[in-house]
């Protein structure tokens, strides 16, 4: 596709997807293409702008204070293309291509892996990379379609939808009470070891609720033991090291099967969301939006097989 002025439309969409994946190499990657092939687009749209746009050393990659500009008006062209596309032919158009989804470990693992399958199933022109781990992730530097994130969201220029709750879970291994009293009040948590999750903002300070609402405790719990993952502290937990307040999501399972048992349950943490989050765009991908119904109706079903399952005594 031929722009005004003699540039190449195409180039533009490889100058975003290497400036965005950081190299030729993983612009390529990204791309499907050949690294050679890539780099003559970039040569190319050079000469056709009349203007260096990258600095390309053996160690990193920059852009010019002309590629900068170049990058930011090359960008929104691409998306707006993307989206006009996208729009043209969501209502009828099977999804296809690549779905990038980043979500936390455990997350991850519980809900998103089985809807990913699913969504595979019904549609098998479409592809999904899942991305887990606890960190933050740079949407689009790192070109995820939506992420899933739980709590609250910090300010920022992407989109939200809520698509579900949780709440935290006081749990521990029945081997920590072998020769202790099972806790009977909040202030009896305090004195026990405890695994914190150090990617928290405050770890170690949790407010737990009575079941009539009327009390509130606000503790600092002992560390004995942190981890950067939900998994590592219910590993240490699994292994009787302590106390940790972990998602009801990540604990289930483990609860349900007397691994772990849930400590003073007349007694409730707070209720967090739990967001799929995009790149800001007038129009959402149907690749994106297939991939939310789905995950909405797993969300519902797991609600309902809850409220249906036996209280455990």
């Amino acid at each position: 596709m031929q722009a005004t002025g003699g540039v190449n439309l195409n180039r533009l969409a490889v100058f975003v997807a290497v400036v965005e994946a950081g190299s030729l190499s993983a612009a390529a990657r990204r791309l499907g293409l050949a690294k050679t092939m890539v780099s003559a687009h970039i040569q190319r749209l050079e000469a056709e702008v009349g203007a260096s746009l990258l600095l390309r050393t053996t160690r990193r990659q920059s852009l010019t204070d002309a590629g900068e500009a170049f990058y930011e008006a090359a960008r929104r062209i691409v998306l707006d293309a993307q989206e006009a596309i996208s729009a043209a032919g969501r209502e009828t158009a099977e999804p296809r291509g690549t779905l990038r989804v980043a979500a936390p470990n455990d997350y991850a693992a519980s809900v998103v892996a089985p809807v990913a399958v699913q969504l595979h199933q019904r549609h098998p022109q479409l592809k999904v990379e899942l991305l887990a781990g606890d960190r933050v992730v740079d949407m689009l530097k790192e070109g995820i379609d939506v992420a899933i994130r739980a709590g609250r969201l910090a300010d920022s220029g992407l989109q939200a939808t809520r698509i579900g709750s949780f709440t935290e879970w006081v749990v521990a291994s029945p081997l920590l009470f072998e020769g202790r009293a099972m806790p009977r009040q909040p202030q009896e948590l305090a004195r026990l070891p405890f695994v914190a999750l150090s990617v928290l903002p405050q770890p170690l300070t949790w407010t737990l609720t009575s079941a009539s609402g009327r009390a509130r405790r606000t503790l600092r719990f002992e560390q004995v033991m942190s981890a950067n993952t939900s998994h590592a502290v219910r590993s240490a937990v699994l292994a009787g090291g302590g106390l940790a307040v972990l998602p009801d999501y990540s604990v289930k399972a483990e609860v349900a099967a007397g691994r772990l048992v849930k400590v003073l349950p007349e007694w409730s943490l707070p209720e967090s969301g739990i967001y799929a989050v995009f790149p800001a765009a007038r129009h959402r991908p149907q690749k994106v939006r297939v991939f939310l119904e789905l995950l909405r109706l797993r969300i519902g079903q797991q609600g309902i097989a809850d409220a249906l399952a036996p209280v455990a005594d």
